[in-house]
């Protein structure tokens, strides 16, 4: 069939096979241009792999350090009058290039959050990889169900204390306008914190540990958006921002428990970036399309293979990491320089819908968009009759 891309609202419902594969190989061949001679890790285990910032830590892991993964995530796999979701065409691709350099690549699809996922990612790990030495936490959901209750939790992005009214860019019409969001009450806090905060990171770094499987000197992160005022009202300072609080809480436990080995948890605050989860948050659109224009500018605006490879070295590896005040790995420093914030903080202030693409990059932040879905990537024929049925090797 010939895909293009069916773009509803913030979604878009379908993916390119060949051109997800495209995207996963500059990604690769980016890293493989930046290797270095610092030690990293051996056995990596990835929880939320196919996307973002778990699927540029996974790549790396492998391309950088030539290191065994084990990559868990929950993906839509595809029929013959389908696509597939864009996480299973990343993982088809990248599993395809570890196996071609002959690195251990293997997968479990399906839901992270519960015990019988655990017990078989365990399984693998004592099959195939001994212990593992570091362990991603990457996971981005709308929803968890507790493994013991059955209970299930709903997150939402709403403000607390009061209803937030903001400037916003309507990337369906392509127009500068207002947003209202309503504050959250306590029940939809806690729903949030239960699905994206530090508790399922907690069970599953519990889980490895009781099975034995962890390695001495375990490194294991956790990623987070911080930001700064202008994203505070609904992100920072809302129900997301009290989940990522949450992650805070639970790298302090996880270092507790894992002390007998030396282990080490860390919050990781990375860049905003354009990623499925960040598209659906209001106000988050016109930020980094106006960051975009600022930090592209200067020459420091990193995406994710190249925040991620760059955390590797300059953090999760270093002897002299980078901490911010709460002892999280800081890795978005450039974004939240005075200087940057200032200018993206004037861009917001001016911008209306006539002056989008004068004042903002809002169509490298479209191309982006696109790009997760493995369309709008160089080189891929888009004309071209491609099968939407493409399998994962090592698919446990």
């Amino acid at each position: 069939m010939v895909i293009k891309p069916k773009i509803r609202g913030f979604i878009c419902t379908n993916a390119h096979p060949v051109g997800c594969e495209a995207h996963v190989n500059e990604q690769i061949a980016y890293v493989k241009t930046q290797k270095s001679d610092v030690a990293g890790p051996k056995n990596v285990l990835v929880i939320g792999a196919s996307t973002g910032y778990g699927l540029a830590s996974r790549i790396t892991a492998t391309f950088g350090y030539e290191a065994k993964t084990l990559g868990i995530f929950f993906e839509k796999p595809p029929t013959d009058k389908k696509t597939a979701s864009a996480g299973w065409y990343n993982t088809a691709a990248f599993v395809k290039a570890a196996d071609e350099a002959g690195i251990y690549a293997k997968s479990i699809n399906g839901d992270a959050f519960s015990h019988e996922i655990k017990a078989q990612a365990i399984e693998a790990i004592k099959a195939d990889m001994g212990k593992i030495d570091l362990v991603v936490y990457s996971l981005a959901s709308p929803r968890r169900t507790d493994p013991d209750t059955g209970e299930v939790y709903s997150s939402t992005l709403k403000p607390i204390g009061q209803s937030v009214t903001t400037k916003n860019l309507n990337t369906s019409k392509r127009v500068i306008d207002e947003v209202s969001v309503e504050a959250a009450n306590d029940a939809e806090i806690q729903g949030t914190i239960d699905v994206m905060g530090g508790a399922d990171w907690e069970l599953w770094m519990n889980a490895l540990s009781d099975a034995g499987v962890l390695a001495e000197g375990v490194k294991t992160v956790a990623y987070t958006y911080i930001g700064k005022e202008l994203t505070w009202p609904i992100y920072g300072k809302a129900t997301i921002g009290k989940a990522k609080e949450d992650l805070d809480r639970a790298a302090t436990a996880i270092n507790a428990a894992t002390a007998s080995l030396n282990g080490t948890a860390r919050v990781t605050s990375l860049n905003a970036v354009v990623t499925q989860a960040s598209s659906a948050i209001p106000i988050m659109p016109l930020y980094i399309s106006a960051m975009f224009k600022v930090m592209k500018a200067d020459g420091t605006y990193e995406g994710c293979i190249e925040q991620i490879d760059n955390l590797f070295k300059e953090n999760i590896y270093s002897a002299t990491p980078r901490l911010d005040e709460a002892g999280r790995f800081s890795q978005n420093y450039k974004e939240l320089e005075d200087s940057v914030q200032q200018r993206v903080t004037d861009i917001w202030n001016t911008v209306d819908t006539d002056t989008i693409d004068e004042l903002t990059d809002y169509v490298s932040y479209h191309q982006e968009f696109l790009k997760l879905f493995g369309f709008d990537v160089a080189g891929v024929d888009y004309d071209a009759d491609v099968s939407p049925e493409v399998e994962i090797n090592n698919l446990l």
